[in-house]
């Protein structure tokens, strides 16, 4: 296993929400007015994480049922906690063999996660397999190569300013082909067409330092998990160098912006 794999410790549900969970339920709702679908119909959440974007589609878009797919077992265990619908099921499974049939979802999204499974064409594959004729897949992703997640941007430049190795396990580098080009071809090469890309940005408040600081010890996360394996010293270095870096408010609060880029694409008809 490489040293950045070794730090994607996305297992704990609770810790993923303190660290990314949070922003990615102020994306969810953007990414579905987006998408502006109709209502009835058979929904797929890939790598449904603690169940951020299910939860906006049960709630916003009356689905005739909803389908959770996510590897990790704690994080489906949180999602059928918090989301208790008759309309919805959670089970464990992997983007890369999707334990549905063939055709037998209407849309079929993703959220935040796309980029960290190992074979994406294969994953984009297996997404276009389970869709039904005509109908739409779509997902998005943090814009990292863009600097548009700003919070986390502003962990690596003080942790690269400290240790130049870091920059190694820094997202931009890791997964240049978050961009809305790199997204593009992406999808094409996966035979899809009528592909879209549009901007989603939130703003990410933090009550104050404290409230910045405190997901990046937890460990769930290429950063945090960067952040916990340095020696104390080095931590508190690195806390010191953010703390001074950051833009404080008056009363205390940092605010930050998030931008993501979402895709959508039309899966053809099948021949034969």
């Amino acid at each position: 296993m490489s040293t950045a794999a070794r730090h994607d410790a996305w297992s704990a549900g609770e810790s993923y929400e303190s660290y990314m969970g949070r922003w990615s339920r102020k994306v969810a709702p953007r990414f579905l007015e987006w998408l502006d679908p109709e209502d009835d119909l058979d929904w797929l959440d890939v790598g449904c994480g603690t169940g951020a974007l299910s939860a906006d589609i049960l709630m916003r878009c009356n689905p005739a049922s909803l389908i959770g797919v996510e590897p990790s077992q704690g994080f489906i265990e949180l999602a059928r906690q918090r989301l208790n619908d008759p309309r919805a099921r959670f089970q464990v499974g992997d983007a890369q063999a999707l334990p549905l049939p063939d055709a037998d979802r209407d849309w079929v999204v993703s959220a935040l996660m796309l980029n960290y499974v190992p074979d994406r064409a294969k994953a984009l594959s297996e997404m276009q397999r389970v869709a039904r004729p005509g109908a739409t897949v779509a997902f998005y992703v943090w814009d990292y190569p863009g600097g548009g997640v700003e919070f986390m941007r502003a962990f690596w430049t003080a942790a690269i300013a400290l240790n130049s190795t870091a920059a190694d396990l820094a997202e931009d580098r890791r997964f240049p082909f978050c961009t809305p080009d790199g997204l593009k071809r992406l999808v094409q090469a996966a035979g899809m067409t009528d592909v879209d890309v549009a901007p989603l940005e939130v703003s990410t408040v933090f009550q104050d330092f404290a409230d910045y600081w405190h997901p990046f010890t937890l460990g769930a996360g290429p950063a945090p998990g960067y952040c916990m394996n340095l020696a104390e010293a080095e931590r508190q270095t690195l806390r010191e160098r953010l703390q001074a870096s950051l833009p404080c408010a008056a009363d205390g609060s940092i605010r930050l912006k998030a931008r993501a880029w979402a895709v959508r694409a039309r899966v053809g008809r099948r021949s034969g």
